[in-house]
């Protein structure tokens, strides 16, 4: 902590938070100057509610707040950024139709006689992108061209415009690159050393002992840990927010691997994809690693006809036919889903039920006629309520109240449903904690005990060599290679990820005019 982080400034006491059930209680907390207080806990343990009470989104049932030194009740999200708290959610803030600095300076664009000063704007949003690495991007690029990594970054530079004395950084590093993770470390060193204090919201234990001074560790929405971080190693922090210890192993059960279910033939896009192939078999999970932008998503979105493929062919079935695959109704109706990494943005209607989200994929077994039967549907969403172990107060409660690991939950559960045989998952525990993370992974293990094929693609190395049977490894759009379960290493998966730029290196060089 700088020598500056003496006073406090901002404080909770009795803190608390009821919705259908209560979410929060009895929460006694302080913040210092220009330290960084990591928050973490399981999904559903009140992390998130507690945030949105500080940065002015949640009115608390309970208890008093105080921000440097006078109470403190922000009505709104605008009120507590005008006082100089501002939140970096998960759901970000931006207008994708607009550039990127025009969001930046949305709420004060300068202007002149009525009018826009666009030189002025430029040079302002220039400023505020160097701030964090963003130097690159034109700034009247618009935000919807850019990758979900860069929309972060331009979120996080948009909140430390103007006075800000508490930042609150939820999942901050879920969708950056190494490269924009390093950016934003010591983007937060800087603001320390400017007096600001910061909330850093995390699941990645790692990161909260690089940059944290503090740890507070929330459960069953109460406070059972607040100390200093270097006390505690990953182990002792997972044991304090699930209550039980995790191991680094699973047992997926004991599972039959029978044929090839999906195959992937020549499999192209553009320069994205590049002529991928690879087989998965029923009762296998298949790993896909990769950089970012390695191709991985965009692998998935074809396999499910969401993008057009220029060539290649996909078969799925028992035995394997051949089908085409034009529109995800297409995919669907082979037997293929696909579990988006974008689920607040792709895959769930956040303003509605967890009964309405369930039933969405499956109307036609809960309908007659365009009328939805009520009690057929309410009967599947207990079902799946009761299989996936949703955390709810009802079936009927609104997917926006839920913890990232249960909205996770609510999308597979309205693919169970279908039965399909085939279920592409692309980063199906981005944003997740640390025990839900094994839950999911028990559910994929009685999928495939199921006999269902299922494809990941995960950036956490460490968890596809937990749960999958054989990893691919994308590079620059191509499959460079397959490594079977106990044949990997770390090492080995981690150079084929940079084999294929390296060979495009290479061969942009070769094909570079010589000037000797």
């Amino acid at each position: 902590m700088s020598a500056s982080a003496q006073a406090a400034v901002l404080s909770v006491s009795g803190i608390g938070k009821t919705y259908a059930q209560p979410v929060l209680g009895d929460i006694d907390l302080t913040l210092m100057r220009g330290e960084v207080l990591a928050l973490t806990g399981e999904n559903g343990a009140g992390k998130s509610t507690l945030s949105k009470i500080i940065g002015g989104l949640v009115t608390p049932t309970t208890g008093q707040m105080q921000f440097q030194g006078q109470s403190y009740t922000p009505a709104s999200r605008t009120q507590a950024e005008k006082l100089g708290v501002r939140m970096v959610m998960q759901e970000l803030n931006l207008l994708p139709t607009l550039s990127v600095a025009e969001n930046l300076f949305l709420d004060n664009l300068p202007s002149r006689a009525g009018f826009i000063t666009r030189k002025k704007l430029r040079e302002d949003s220039i400023k505020a992108m160097a701030q964090v690495g963003l130097e690159a991007i034109d700034p009247d690029t618009l935000v919807g061209e850019l990758g979900i990594g860069h929309q972060q970054m331009v979120e996080i530079a948009r909140n430390l415009i103007g006075d800000c004395h508490v930042l609150i950084l939820d999942e901050p590093t879920a969708m950056l690159t190494a490269r924009e993770v390093e950016m934003l470390f010591e983007q937060i060193t800087r603001l320390q050393d400017r007096g600001v204090s910061i909330i850093y919201i995390s699941h990645r234990l790692e990161e909260l002992a690089r940059v944290a001074q503090r740890i507070a560790v929330l459960r069953d929405g109460k406070l059972v840990c607040v100390d200093a971080m270097a006390n505690y190693n990953s182990e002792q922090l997972v044991t304090l927010m699930v209550g039980r210890e995790l191991g680094e192993h699973i047992d997926l059960g004991e599972r039959r691997i029978g044929d090839v279910a999906l195959s992937v033939k020549g499999l192209s896009r553009s320069d994205k994809v590049r002529e991928v192939s690879f087989d998965v078999r029923a009762g296998e999970i298949f790993g896909i690693s990769g950089l970012i932008g390695a191709g991985r998503t965009e692998l998935l979105r074809l396999i499910y006809g969401a993008d057009a493929a220029d060539h290649g062919t996909i078969s799925v079935g028992q035995p394997l036919q051949r089908v085409r695959i034009g529109s995800p109704v297409d995919a669907v109706g082979h037997g293929i889903a696909l579990i988006t990494e974008d689920r607040k943005g792709e895959g769930l209607l956040l303003s509605q039920s967890i009964s309405a989200n369930i039933a969405l994929g499956n109307m036609e077994a809960i309908s007659n006629a365009g009328v939805v039967n009520g009690t057929a549907e309410m009967s599947l969403a207990r079902r799946q309520v009761d299989a996936m172990r949703i955390r709810s107060s009802s079936p009927t409660q609104l997917v926006s109240e839920l913890s990232g690991g249960n909205q996770q939950k609510v999308v597979i559960g309205r693919w169970l449903e279908r039965g399909c045989q085939v279920m592409l998952f692309d980063e199906p525990t981005r944003g997740i904690d640390v025990g839900a993370k094994f839950d999911i992974y028990a559910l994929l293990g009685e999928l495939t005990r199921q006999g269902r094929a299922l494809v990941v693609v995960s950036s956490d190395l460490r968890e596809l060599m937990l749960i999958c049977d054989r990893i691919g490894v994308l590079s620059a759009g191509r499959l460079i290679d397959t490594f079977e379960r106990d044949s990997w290493t770390q090492d080995e998966l981690l150079a084929a990820a940079f084999a294929g730029y390296q060979k495009r290196d290479a061969l942009l060089s070769e094909a570079a005019p010589r000037n000797d």
